[in-house]
């Protein structure tokens, strides 16, 4: 069992969570309007993938006898002009979920929730992952550029990322 301190900042992560996918689902319809069809499926993935999250995070609480409170998730920003600056944006909303994890993990290891500190090690090793991943691409578009056939092939490496990300989804959800 967790405490009532716990219960509530991990109900406040799976909030955070669920406004990472709809964060993502507004970046996939945006590039999806600028015929960005690679890019729109990666973030799509992405949407797919913090949902996931999220009811990690929910089955977890139950799990655990733990009330699940979800509130309101609040309305994304309108998607910034241009492919770099959605990574851009991207990459700081990460490091927020990053050290949001963080803070969980020291919650834990302060009240000595030897369970759920085990139960988060896998968002930290998973944010490590998500931000090496969107530098990776932020560094990509920083070095071909984010218009004409620099874009294009960027654009067509992340629908092939896109792809192998709902591979490994698929994996982990029978997993």
């Amino acid at each position: 069992m967790i405490s009532d301190a716990m219960r509530m900042r991990m109900n406040e992560q799976i909030n955070r969570e669920l406004y990472s996918a709809y964060l993502y689902l507004a970046l996939s319809a945006h590039s999806e309007r600028a015929n960005l069809k690679g890019t729109a499926a990666w973030f799509m993935a992405k949407h797919t993938e913090e949902m996931s999250h999220a009811l990690k995070m929910y089955r977890y609480l139950l799990d655990q006898d733990a009330a699940v409170a979800l509130t309101a998730v609040a309305a994304p920003p309108p998607a910034p002009d241009g492919v770099l600056a959605m990574f851009e944006g991207t990459l700081a909303h990460e490091r927020e979920v990053t050290s949001a994890i963080n803070d969980l993990v020291d919650q834990a290891l302060s009240e000595k929730d030897h369970a759920t500190n085990i139960f988060l090690q896998w968002f930290v090793t998973e944010q490590i992952e998500e931000e090496a991943t969107v530098k990776d691409i932020i560094g990509r578009l920083q070095r071909f550029g984010d218009k004409g056939q620099g874009l294009l092939l960027i654009d067509n490496e992340l629908g092939a990322a896109a792809k192998t990300m709902g591979q490994a989804d698929s994996a982990d959800a029978g997993a």
